[in-house]
């Protein structure tokens, strides 16, 4: 079917959006714009940043989207006459629930660092202020957050949703306006990072030695376990969905004494912590989950150390994990 001219602002945004780890991790965010009854979705498992090279919009049916929504159903049926074999964002129903034309769903890290947080309601009322924003307690992806999104919106304007465990949501006019939007937020949810001691790395390779671990790509990962506040976060359970999607609930650890070869076979862990010394992960690890272990990296050093930290509960984690779609999304995350 054709495809809208303003198809191609959306590529452009979402390229940009997609290409900074700070704002989206791996195969995380997606983004929409809306043509009459037509509903263009980034497709579920694609990347954000490779929008101007693939392929990664599909047409959806916005009129029967918003009644699937009504009814309690998130199948959300493609616009007639396309031709594509992808499904639609897991997050379509929120996308198509949402009054904007553009509207942009980014995973940033300093949202996120906020956004798990129980302390942080007035500190973020003061950076916010100004904005159309809301706050939304955690929900399951898909058709429980596009519910509670419903009824927030019912009750006022809102321009930015800031998502508990999550991420954030913004709805703009156009493309632009929506990526200004995301910048602004940014700005005024901006945190430090603190330092972490280096890791060890002839230890880590050491440990890695003969198994099916490696050292990460990302050096900034061992920062989780090198310094003793984030390897606190990070063990103490599951901080948003992707991390459980793609890393499994919580990060194991390997304490001294413990051979890593007990690890070894097809249901070890994604990645492992190895305290005081660094990070390892599989060999076989997707690109997505390196992705999603950096993002761990950049939300932990954001956390300060006397936070009070809400944790996805084991339900919320079951949800997940057993969540046809996201079995989907990591298939072709896989084989990207």
């Amino acid at each position: 079917m054709q495809q809208p001219a303003h198809l191609d602002d959306l590529r452009d945004m979402s390229a940009r959006v997609g290409k900074n780890i700070l704002l989206v991790q791996g195969a995380g965010g997606n983004s929409s714009v809306k043509d009459g009854d037509v509903l263009w979705v980034k497709a579920s498992g694609t990347w954000l940043a490779d929008a101007k090279d693939k392929d990664i919009f599909v047409p959806v049916s916005l009129s029967a989207a918003r009644i699937a929504l009504a009814q309690g159903d998130e199948r959300v049926p493609l616009a007639p006459g396309a031709t594509t074999t992808l499904r639609g964002s897991i997050e379509t129903s929120l996308h198509a629930l949402m009054p904007h034309p553009v509207v942009l769903h980014v995973h940033s890290v300093n949202t996120i660092a906020w956004a798990v947080r129980t302390d942080a309601a007035d500190e973020l009322a003061r950076r916010l202020d100004g904005l159309a924003w809301r706050y939304l307690d955690y929900c399951h992806p898909g058709l429980p957050l596009a519910q509670a999104v419903s009824a927030a919106i019912a009750e006022d304007n809102v321009d930015v949703l800031i998502l508990g465990n999550h991420g954030l949501v913004v709805g703009a006019a156009n493309c632009a306006a929506a990526e200004a939007l995301v910048a602004d937020v940014e700005t005024r949810l901006a945190l430090e990072t603190r330092d972490t001691p280096p890791a060890d790395d002839a230890a880590l390779r050491a440990i890695c030695a003969g198994t099916d671990y490696r050292l990460p790509s990302d050096p900034r990962c061992h920062g989780i376990a090198t310094d003793r506040h984030n390897l606190a976060v990070a063990t103490g359970g599951s901080l948003y969905p992707d991390h459980v999607v793609f890393l499994g609930p919580a990060m194991p650890t390997l304490e001294n004494g413990k051979r890593l070869e007990e690890a070894n076979g097809p249901l070890s862990p994604v990645a492992i912590l190895i305290p005081g010394k660094g990070s390892i992960i599989r060999k076989d690890a997707s690109a997505g989950a390196e992705a999603m272990l950096s993002c761990l990296a950049l939300v932990t050093c954001r956390l300060p150390q006397n936070a009070e930290i809400h944790y996805l509960t084991a339900q919320n984690e079951h949800a997940l994990l057993n969540w046809d779609a996201e079995r989907y999304r990591q298939q072709l995350t896989a084989s990207r």
